[in-house]
């Protein structure tokens, strides 16, 4: 067995694996690593129902024609991917470059209208602490 890596893992997969682990009598990285196991398993093999999947997920292959264990596939890959594009795009820069105003909290928990040209005006500042 290869030793470990440090890494860095999302927060919310860890504390998904803490939970589980605990069901499973697991550590949370041993959870992890199993479930990494699991998913390159998976995605190594090229069966028809894996090329099918493939196929749904391009839009090459209506979701309504397969199983219902190939869609539950579809959705977990199409979930991971939609996580992990959510946590690196800003959506306020798109926006912006779409010549869109947008309103959002800053930092500090004031709102803020935010212009395409860079400017910004605080609308309301933060709420007080209780």
């Amino acid at each position: 067995m290869s030793g470990d890596k440090p890494t860095r893992v999302a927060v919310d997969l860890l504390d998904s694996a803490a939970v589980e682990g605990r069901r499973e009598s697991r550590s949370a990285k041993q959870q992890l690593d199993h479930w990494a196991r699991v998913g390159r398993s998976v995605s190594m093999h090229q069966t028809a129902a894996r090329r099918r999947v493939e196929a749904a997920m391009t839009g090459g292959l209506p979701l309504a024609q397969l199983s219902g264990a190939e869609r539950l596939v579809v959705n977990a890959e199409l979930d991971a991917s939609i996580q992990s594009r959510a946590g690196s795009l800003s959506f306020g820069d798109a926006l912006a470059a779409e010549g869109m105003t947008t309103v959002a909290l800053d930092e500090d928990g004031a709102l803020v209208e935010y212009r395409p040209d860079g400017s910004a005006t605080v609308l309301a500042p933060p709420e007080p602490a209780a």
